[in-house]
C-alpha cells in the first residue's frame, strides 16, 4: 500500500480547515521513541503489542496497520467524528491525523472546533488534557470529547494546579477585592479558568495574549496572570509595562504557601504597586534557550524565531516571536534557500526540519549548537508525547465497538493524575457551575480575539 495514497472518502470530515502542509514520504522516519508496554491502559495493550511488533516505524509499515482499524471507525461514524491534534505532538501524530481527515492546530483553534463543527458529535484529541478539557467546556450537550491518553499533561500546568493557585487567589482577592482580574493562560485546568470567569477575566493563548492583556489593562484593574511567568513578562513588555509594573508571585507549592502575613513590607509595597502579578510557573521545554543561542545562529545567517514562552531576554533578541501557528506558518511560507532557527518544543522543530528539507529550507533547533560553551539540547514535551499510534488506533476502534474506557472521556472539571491516571470528577452540579465560569472566560477570549483581527 502506498504511504501517500489519497484520503479515504469517509475521512473528509470538512474540507474547510486549512491544511498544515505536512507531506508524508515513504522513507520518512517516525521521530518518537516507542513507549513501554506497561505505559498503556489495559484496554490498549493489545493494540500496543501489535504496533511494537511491526518491523519498522516508516509510513509504509505503520499506515496499513492503522488503516485496518481507523477506516472502519471513520466509516462507522462518518462526519460525526472529528480527529484533533496539536502541532507539538510527537511526529507520527501530526504526520498522520490529517491523513485521516483530522485537524492540526494550536490550542486556540482546537478550543473552537466544537463551535465551528456542530455536525461533529465525537471529538478525539491527541494532545494534552487541558486542551481536551477546553474543547469540552465549549462543547454542546450532544458533543463528546475523548482523549487518546488521559495522562498526557503539561509541566507548566502541573505547577499551577487549582489546589496551588486557589490559596494565592484568595490571598490576592482578600487584599484587592473586586480590583483583581484573572487572565488564565490556556495551559491551565478548567478549574483555574473558572477563577478567571469569576473575576470577569479571560483566557488567553500565545496567539492572542497581547490582545487579551491589552483588554485587561484597559479595564483599569490589577491582573493576576496565571501561570506562565515568561509569557506574562513578554506580553507585558509588548503592552508597554516596565519591570516596576510587574510582581512575580511564587509558582507551584511555593505560590500556594505565599502569604501577605509573612511578606516583608517592601514586598507588599512592590506587589501593591504592580499592574500585573505573574504566577511563577514556566514551561521546562522553553527555558533551555539563551540569548547566546540566538546570537550564534544569527551570526551564521539564520533568521531566529522563538515561542513567547521563552524567557523575555531570548524573545527580546530574536527576529520574531509568536505562537505555534505563527511559527509553523513561517516554516511553510519560507522560500527555497532560506535558513531558520526555531526555539520551541523539540518535536515541532524536528517536524519542521523534515518538512523544510523537502522544500529546500534549512531549519535548526536554536538549542542544538555544536559548541561546548553553548551546548544545550532542544527537548520535546515528554507528557504530550504519551500520545502515539497505538493510543489513537485503540480509542477509535473501541469507540466503534461501543466499549471505550470511561477514563478517556473528558468532562469539564476533570483532574487526572499524570503519573497514576487516577481521575477526580466533579458532581453534575459542580460541573455546571465550573462550565458557567470557565466558558465565560473562554468566550471573552474569543470575543477579544475576533475584535483584534
Amino acid at each position: 500500500m502506498s504511504a501517500t495514497r489519497p484520503l479515504h472518502a469517509s475521512a473528509q470530515v470538512d474540507p474547510a480547515p486549512q491544511s498544515s502542509g505536512i507531506v508524508l514520504v515513504p522513507d520518512m522516519p517516525i521521530c518518537q521513541r516507542d513507549l513501554p508496554l506497561d505505559w498503556y491502559q489495559e484496554e490498549f495493550k493489545p493494540y500496543a503489542e501489535e504496533y511494537l511488533a511491526l518491523p519498522d516505524r516508516h509510513p509504509g509499515t505503520v499506515l496499513p496497520w492503522m488503516d485496518a482499524y481507523i477506516h472502519p471507525a471513520l466509516d462507522h461514524f462518518g462526519p460525526k467524528l472529528m480527529l484533533l491534534a496539536h502541532y507539538y505532538m510527537g511526529g507520527e501524530i501530526v504526520k498522520l491525523v490529517e491523513r485521516y481527515g483530522g485537524r492540526i492546530a494550536d490550542s486556540y483553534e482546537l478550543a473552537l472546533q466544537t463551535r465551528e463543527h456542530p455536525e461533529a458529535k465525537i471529538f478525539v484529541e491527541s494532545a494534552v488534557h487541558f486542551m481536551a478539557e477546553s474543547i469540552a467546556i465549549l462543547a454542546a450537550p450532544d458533543q463528546e470529547v475523548w482523549i487518546t491518553n488521559p495522562k498526557s499533561g503539561c509541566t507548566m500546568e502541573m505547577l499551577a494546579k487549582e489546589f496551588m493557585v486557589a490559596p494565592a487567589f484568595d490571598e490576592l482577592q482578600g487584599r484587592y477585592g473586586d480590583d483583581l482580574l484573572v487572565v488564565a493562560y490556556m495551559n491551565t485546568s478548567g478549574r483555574v479558568k473558572a477563577l478567571a470567569g469569576r473575576t470577569g477575566g479571560a483566557v488567553c493563548t500565545s496567539s492572542n495574549a497581547r490582545a487579551v492583556v491589552d483588554w485587561a489593562l484597559a479595564q483599569g484593574k490589577r491582573i493576576l496572570f496565571v501561570p506562565d511567568r515568561h509569557l506574562g513578562e513578554v506580553v507585558a513588555g509588548w503592552a508597554g509595562l516596565r519591570g516596576e509594573n510587574l510582581y512575580l508571585w511564587g509558582g507551584g507549592e511555593d505560590g500556594m504557601r505565599q502569604s501577605f502575613a509573612t511578606m516583608p513590607a517592601a514586598e507588599k509595597e512592590r506587589c501593591d504597586g504592580a499592574r500585573m502579578i505573574l504566577w511563577g510557573s514556566y514551561c521546562g521545554v522553553h527555558t533551555v534557550f539563551q540569548p547566546a543561542h540566538v546570537r550564534y545562529w544569527r551570526e551564521r545567517g539564520y533568521r531566529v524565531l522563538v515561542h513567547p514562552e521563552c524567557p523575555k531576554v531570548v524573545v527580546d533578541v530574536a527576529d520574531g516571536a509568536g505562537s505555534t501557528k505563527f511559527l509553523w506558518g513561517e516554516v511553510m511560507k519560507a522560500e527555497r534557500g532560506q535558513k531558520l532557527a526555531i526555539a520551541t518544543e523539540g518535536h515541532f522543530v524536528r517536524n519542521a526540519t523534515e518538512q523544510g528539507a523537502l522544500r529546500g529550507v534549512e531549519i535548526v533547533n536554536v538549542a542544538d549548537i555544536p559548541d561546548p560553551h553553548l551546548r544545550s539540547i532542544g527537548c520535546g514535551c515528554a507528557t504530550m508525547s504519551r500520545n502515539d499510534p497505538p493510543h489513537l488506533v485503540a480509542i477509535l476502534d473501541l469507540l466503534r465497538r461501543g466499549s471505550p474506557p470511561d477514563l478517556n472521556r473528558v468532562l469539564a472539571g476533570d483532574v487526572v493524575a499524570e503519573t497514576t491516571g487516577v481521575r477526580e470528577r466533579l458532581s453534575s452540579e459542580e460541573r455546571a457551575a465550573l462550565v458557567r465560569d470557565a466558558r465565560s472566560a473562554l468566550e471573552r477570549m474569543i470575543e477579544i480575539t475576533k475584535r483584534a483581527q
